[in-house]
C-alpha cells in the first residue's frame, strides 16, 4: 500500500476510535473518577504494547540519556498533561465546547512542524485548514454561549497546544523507534506520572464496585482508545508529514456525531453533512494537492497564450 495512504488510514482510524471514546468513557467514569481510569487504561495499554514488542521482531535501538528525556517528554506532555487538561477543561466547560477547542489542534500542529521540525506551511496546508476548520465549526454548531466557559475554554485550548505538541515529538523520535516502540513508552511514562494524581483522588472520592459494563468499558479504553488509537495515530504522524497528518484529527467530531447517531439515537442535521463535506474537502486539498494543481494549470496555460 502507497506510505501516504497507509498513514492516512491509520491516521483515520485513530481519530475514528477516539470520536467513539467519550461514549464508553462517559458511562465508565461514573464509577471510576479520571486520573484513576487513565491509571487504569495506561496500565492495560502499555501492557498489551510491550507483549507485542516482546514476542514481535520489531528492532528496539540501544537508548541514549537524550532518548530516555525524548520519551519521558513525549509521556509527560502528550499522556499526563493533555489528557488532564481534558478532563479539567470538559469539567469546568463542557463536551460540546470541548469538542470544538480540541479540534483546533492541527492548527497549532502546523505551526510546530514549521518551528521544530522545518517543515513549509504552504498555501495548500492552508486553505485545507481553513476548510476542514469551517467544516468542524459548522459539525458541532457554534453558539455564543460557548464564551461563558472562559477558564475551561483556556484550558481545552491549552490540552490542543500539547497534544499538537506531542505529534511533533513523535514525529522526531520515528527517525530511530519504531511506533510501537515510542507510543509503550509514552503510555509507560504517562502512567508513572498519573499515579500520585490518581493516589490522591481515590484518598478523596474512592472507587465504586465495578460491574460487568464497566469492566468491558475499561478494556475498550486500555486496549483499542489507548493501545490501539495512540499506536495509529503515532504510526499515521511516522508515515506523513506532521502538518499533512494533523488534517485527520478532524475526523474525530465526525466520529463522535455517528456514534451519537447509532447508539444515543441522536439526529444528523443538516449541519453535519455541511460540515463533513468541508471536512472532506480539506483533506482532498491536503492529500491531492489541488491547489497546487490548478496554479501548475493556470501557467501552463498562459505560456501557451
Amino acid at each position: 500500500m502507497n506510505q501516504t495512504l497507509l498513514g492516512a488510514l491509520c491516521l483515520s482510524l485513530a481519530a475514528g476510535i477516539w470520536g467513539g471514546m467519550f461514549v464508553a468513557s462517559k458511562y465508565v467514569l461514573d464509577y471510576i473518577p479520571p486520573f484513576s481510569l487513565m491509571v487504569i487504561r495506561y496500565l492495560i495499554g502499555c501492557t498489551v504494547l510491550f507483549a507485542i514488542l516482546r514476542w514481535s521482531r520489531i528492532p528496539r535501538p540501544a537508548k541514549t540519556r537524550s532518548d530516555w528525556l525524548l520519551l519521558g517528554w513525549i509521556g509527560f506532555i502528550g499522556y499526563l498533561v493533555t489528557i488532564s487538561f481534558q478532563f479539567i477543561g470538559v469539567d469546568l466547560a463542557d463536551a460540546h465546547t470541548a469538542s470544538l477547542l480540541t479540534a483546533t489542534t492541527p492548527v497549532f500542529l502546523v505551526l510546530f512542524a514549521r518551528i521544530i521540525l522545518k517543515e513549509a506551511i504552504t498555501v495548500q496546508k492552508l486553505v485545507a485548514l481553513l476548510l476542514a476548520s469551517a467544516g468542524v465549526v459548522i459539525v458541532i454548531e457554534w453558539n455564543a454561549g460557548m464564551g461563558a466557559y472562559l477558564l475551561g475554554s483556556l484550558i481545552l485550548v491549552m490540552a490542543a497546544i500539547s497534544w499538537a505538541l506531542l505529534s511533533v515529538y513523535v514525529k522526531r523520535a520515528s527517525a530511530k523507534f519504531s511506533s510501537v516502540e515510542i507510543t509503550a513508552y509514552g503510555i509507560f511514562f504517562g502512567m508513572l506520572l498519573t499515579i500520585p494524581f490518581a493516589g490522591w483522588e481515590l484518598q478523596a472520592t474512592g472507587l465504586a464496585v465495578p460491574n460487568i459494563m464497566v469492566f468491558s468499558g475499561v478494556l475498550y479504553l486500555g486496549i483499542v482508545s489507548t493501545a490501539g488509537g495512540f499506536f495509529l495515530w503515532n504510526k499515521g504522524m511516522q508515515l506523513m508529514e506532521a502538518g499533512v497528518g494533523s488534517l485527520f484529527y478532524f475526523f474525530q467530531p465526525l466520529a463522535g456525531a455517528v456514534l451519537d447517531w447509532l447508539l444515543l439515537g441522536e439526529a444528523l442535521t443538516i449541519h453535519f453533512f455541511l460540515g463533513f463535506l468541508l471536512i472532506m474537502a480539506g483533506i482532498a486539498v491536503m492529500t491531492l494537492g489541488v491547489p497546487a494543481k490548478l496554479v501548475s494549470s493556470w501557467y501552463r496555460g498562459q505560456g501557451k497564450d
